[in-house]
């Protein structure tokens, strides 16, 4: 049965169009079976699905706490001018980093209330660094915490929306900066151990 599915999805067939597929079966499976056992299969792999295909929080209260860390980076590129008077403190509306520092810190302590399945923790650490480039500013937003989940909606949120915080306070100086991209670089703890982005 699975690789009849497998066969459906590399012909990347309109499931939902068809009444039946073809199969040495007499008669062919019917498609609506094809891609409820298709469904089944992926939602087998994600953890935020229950068993009827509904969103649903992870239940981690039998998880073991540990020391869990995550780092994601992300960039914004923007004109020569934007980027002098942010490193010269020349922008108008205050210090940039300074202010998209606090930004990133505060948004991964809110994670929980932007993302809705996403546990409310009690992290022990944020830090968000810059870096100055070329032709913009790097960001690396740090997240850790002892306990029974994962931080690393809580380092790309910081990451996001430091860069986001950036793009506010310099829109006045160029409209046409480009955030991204922006990634997890590593995580570690928890069951799934270390990960380090390639």
């Amino acid at each position: 049965m699975r690789a009849i599915m497998n066969l459906a999805l590399k012909r990347n067939l309109p499931l939902h169009q068809l009444r039946w597929f073809p199969s040495p079966f007499r008669g062919g499976i019917p498609a609506r079976l094809i891609v409820k056992l298709a469904l089944k299969d992926i939602m087998t792999k994600l953890t935020h699905l229950d068993e009827h295909g509904n969103a649903a929080m992870v239940d981690i209260s039998s998880k073991t706490a540990t020391v869990r860390e995550a780092v994601a980076e992300g960039r914004i590129a923007m004109s020569a001018e934007a980027l002098a008077a942010i490193r010269d403190g020349a922008v108008k509306k205050g210090d940039v980093l300074a202010t998209a520092r606090i930004a990133g810190i505060m948004a991964a302590k809110r994670t929980s209330e932007l993302i809705p399945l996403c546990h409310p923790l009690a992290l022990s650490k944020v830090a968000v660094d810059f870096t100055f480039e070329a032709d913009g500013i790097r960001v690396e937003a740090l997240a850790r915490l002892t306990g029974q989940t994962g931080v690393e909606m809580e380092a790309m949120t910081a990451a996001i929306i430091a860069l986001l915080t950036i793009y506010d306070m310099a829109k006045a100086l160029d409209k046409a900066m480009v955030i991204g991209p922006v990634r997890l670089l590593s995580k570690s703890g928890g069951k799934s151990g270390d990960w380090t982005a390639p």
